[in-house]
């Protein structure tokens, strides 16, 4: 998994583009401003806007060339991110550490999908909120017609609401909707694709 990611963020070209997921920014324009961690954020596209909008901003990725580019886009758009390269499984952060979580398109492997997830959200801060859009299991027949539209090809690493629900029980449910819509994020999110939003609030 890590060899696929270094290969896909080493190229010149940027895989999903320089601007933030369209979704990440609109949720995140409703929150006042605070520290958020954005794990598998790849080349950064969303930390550096947080941070370009006053957010104190920790990212996390397998991919050292992922965080290279991150930080030359940091750079370009004059500020500062943290951000961390490893294993999620080794990542350690105390509880209750942000007041906000970005899942942008973060589909991990079926055999660590719930670990994982639980894990990530105990370090949102009771009361914080948690943005997420991921690929849906509906996505399968999207990306068959048009490969362009990106996304993995095995279900499990997919997600419909009611999987969202059961993975974050301790979520108070803002927003929670599959829908399809166009995506038009670099070179690996390109036309038609079916969608899961989420926008949760964690429970006090």
């Amino acid at each position: 998994m890590k060899d696929f990611w270094e290969n896909r963020y080493g190229k010149k070209e940027w895989a999903y583009g320089r601007e933030p997921n369209r979704y990440f920014k609109d949720q995140l324009s409703t929150l006042p401003e605070g520290s958020i961690l954005l794990p598998a954020d790849g080349e950064g596209r969303n930390s550096v806007y947080a941070a370009s909008c006053g957010w104190e901003v920790t990212a996390f990725d397998l991919s050292e060339a992922g965080r290279n580019k991150a930080i030359k886009l940091a750079a370009e758009k004059g500020v500062s991110i943290k951000y961390l390269t490893g294993n999620l499984a080794d990542l350690d952060f105390p509880e209750a550490s942000f007041d906000a979580m970005a899942l942008i398109f973060a589909h991990f492997p079926s055999q660590f999908k719930t670990d994982f997830h639980k894990k990530l959200i105990k370090y949102l801060k009771y009361g914080g909120t948690l943005i997420f859009e991921a690929f849906s299991l509906e996505h399968l027949k999207y990306s068959a017609a048009n490969p362009a539209a990106g996304g993995p090809k095995d279900p499990e690493m997919l997600y419909t609401t009611g999987e969202i629900e059961k993975l974050f029980p301790n979520i108070e449910i803002l927003e929670l909707i599959q829908m399809e819509t166009t995506l038009d994020e670099g070179l690996y999110h390109q036309g038609l694709s079916s969608v899961v939003r989420f926008t949760g609030r964690k429970a006090v």
